[in-house]
């Protein structure tokens, strides 16, 4: 963090909305089935990201998740895996590593010779990426019976190619408090403000920035303010193997107003929903609601739209295999038929003694 703060003395710091935004899409099947809807009932190897409270709920001793998942029409790929395990009876551990990336960018700088002739075999490809690893510890509490406690460290390295790169550091804290059939959350991410220092590669931009009349980059760093999520779950039982799940976050962001329901200058508010049924705790069902926004038509009316979340699972011998719908376009006032971009989402855990 000293590092980090020495290298940025001389630049320019800035608080943007979405900053590490990557970090906010979610992980897991399961969770993105819901709506990402976690922090008040994640029990898995996924909970080092949702909220590290819930990796005292850890059903085995070595507990394994991976995911992947394609956005914008497999523009972008999503990757996430993670290893958790129990210390003793009263804590446990984990670690996740986190990818979201875009490969093989055509760059073209190179097309031309010094003669003007094309040359298509200068052309070269990068990749622009984000990268996090998450170290998580959880604790029960010894004042509050079932309080469980737990807190994040993460390293971020962000990368444009041989252009720009990025290192930060920050810290989540989370906790999870179960009653009888009610389960409660609360995680505060950036709780501590994440810092994310910026480094141009000025050689390699200076000809082009020149050329297109731009103004060379300066090195720059990032604060990603708080953002406080607030859970609540219900369990249900409706037979002897037919059982419910029904759960709400609400997100909590305090870098300026964002398109969700509720906004003012100090916080935005966004509540997600979502629900799972399962039958002998082997065959889950699972639905939410999530990314509430408001739009602007061409003809001066507003419309709203909300992402509705699909997904299904297995679980077996600690075995656990999820596949999830997300990101679905809605029907609004403007749109023929309902439909548009979506994302498949797979996720596949494991765990053993």
């Amino acid at each position: 963090m000293l590092l980090l703060g020495a290298g940025a003395a001389h630049a320019q710091v800035a608080t943007p909305k979405y900053s590490n935004e990557f970090l906010n899409i979610g992980v897991g099947a399961r969770a993105l089935g819901m709506g990402n809807v976690q922090v008040a009932i994640a029990d898995d190897a996924t909970a080092g990201f949702w909220n590290p409270a819930g990796l005292l709920k850890l059903r085995n001793r070595y507990n394994i998740a991976l995911m992947h998942s394609e956005l914008f029409a497999g523009i972008a790929k999503n990757d996430f895996g993670s290893f958790a395990m129990p210390i003793d009876s009263s804590s446990a551990l984990a670690v996740s590593i986190i990818r979201l990336g875009v490969d093989d960018i055509v760059d073209t700088r190179r097309l031309q010779n010094e003669y003007g002739y094309i040359q298509y075999d200068s052309i070269r490809f990068f990749s622009v990426a984000d990268y996090a690893m998450l170290l998580s510890y959880a604790r029960k509490s010894n004042l509050i019976e079932g309080l469980q406690l737990g807190v994040n460290a993460k390293i971020i390295y962000r990368n444009v190619g041989e252009f720009a790169n990025a290192w930060g550091f920050g810290f989540d804290a989370g906790a999870q408090l179960k009653r009888g059939t009610w389960h409660f959350g609360l995680m505060a991410k950036d709780v501590t403000t994440t810092f994310t220092a910026w480094t141009h590669n000025v050689e390699a931009l200076e000809a082009t920035y020149q050329q297109t009349g731009n103004d060379l980059p300066e090195n720059t760093a990032e604060l990603t303010l708080p953002r406080l999520v607030v859970g609540i779950g219900k369990s249900f039982s409706f037979t002897d193997k037919i059982t419910g799940l029904l759960a709400t976050d609400v997100d909590f962001t305090f870098d300026g107003k964002r398109n969700v329901l509720l906004k003012s200058d100090f916080t935005s508010v966004d509540p997600h929903i979502g629900m799972e049924l399962a039958y002998a705790n082997t065959v889950f069902v699972r639905g939410g609601i999530n990314n509430y926004q408001q739009f602007r038509n061409f003809d001066g009316s507003t419309s709203s739209k909300v992402q509705p979340n699909f997904g299904v699972g297995f679980q077996n011998n600690g075995l656990d295999i999820d596949l999830a719908m997300s990101r679905i376009s809605g029907r609004d006032a403007n749109t023929a038929n309902a439909g548009g971009l979506y994302s498949i989402i797979i996720s596949l855990g494991y765990s053993f003694n």
